[in-house]
């Protein structure tokens, strides 16, 4: 694997926790 593809695969996963963990804290503060 180059380095551009392990440095998009560790931005994508960033993005997903990103996610995640924004939702569960909006749905956390909504309840």
């Amino acid at each position: 694997m180059s380095a551009s593809a392990i440095v998009m695969m560790i931005v994508a996963v960033c993005v997903i926790w990103g996610g995640l963990v924004a939702s569960v804290i909006h749905a956390v503060r909504h309840s």
